[in-house]
């Protein structure tokens, strides 16, 4: 173990070449919300992108959130067009594991996904997540809009302070806008994993320290509260 190679993000230059188009067709629609999988979607909805390790799991906890209208696991933040499951694997595409949310505003907030996001896993530990070692499972938020990206950076600062304050280290999170990143969908076998294999592997798993609820608008006004700890 101690001969393993640390990760390392491939610059474009070193990463693999790709496709001009996916190889593989993605299903129509979600198995267990039963929308379509890339849209159209309705008007009114909007899209998050979140990486927190293998993307089984993590795409289960956002399609449980009430007003999640369709969930789907891909590829993102990378430099090889259309990659595959193996390809990401291999550290040489550049991506991480993603899920795409398309949730209702008028019934779940970005800022309610981020809490969600923060809670769901370990944004402290670089390349890797539990026991997944790899580019491919660091932690990612990709926003689509000015307020996602200022919403996102003001629940890193407001997370981080819990998390110091409960003996974590500092979040390893990238926070990079969704434009220029494209969202690449991941294999059918992939989508819905673990609908689909109920008892199949999930290396999802937070802190155990929480942040409040935060202001639909202003995360500063929340007063971000963590697991007290046992002498306080």
């Amino acid at each position: 173990m101690f001969l393993r190679r640390t990760p390392e993000l491939p610059t474009p230059e070193q990463a693999l070449r790709g496709r001009p188009e996916l190889t593989f067709a993605v299903p129509p629609r979600h198995t267990v919300l039963g929308n379509p999988l890339l849209g159209p979607y309705p008007e009114g909805l909007e899209i998050a992108d979140f990486g927190l390790g293998c993307f089984w799991g993590a795409e289960r906890t956002f399609w449980q959130k009430e007003g999640v209208w369709t969930t789907l696991v891909g590829y993102q933040g990378g430099s090889t067009p259309n990659p595959t499951y193996e390809e990401v694997c291999s550290g040489l595409t550049g991506h991480t594991e993603a899920v795409r949310v398309v949730y209702d505003p008028k019934v779940v907030s970005y800022a309610d996904l981020l809490k969600l996001f923060w809670e769901s896993h370990n944004p402290t530990q670089g390349f890797r997540q539990g026991n997944d070692v790899g580019t491919q499972y660091r932690s990612a938020i990709y926003p689509h809009t000015p307020a996602q990206s200022e919403a996102a950076e003001s629940s890193r600062a407001a997370y981080q302070k819990v998390l110091t304050g409960n003996g974590y280290g500092t979040i390893t999170t990238e926070i990079l806008p969704a434009e220029g990143r494209t969202f690449y969908p991941g294999e059918a076998e992939h989508q819905q994993y673990l609908d689909k294999n109920p008892a199949g592997y999930c290396g999802l798993g937070g802190t155990g320290v929480n942040l409040s609820a935060p202001s639909a608008t202003n995360w500063g006004r929340s007063c971000p509260t963590g697991v007290a700890p046992a002498d306080g």
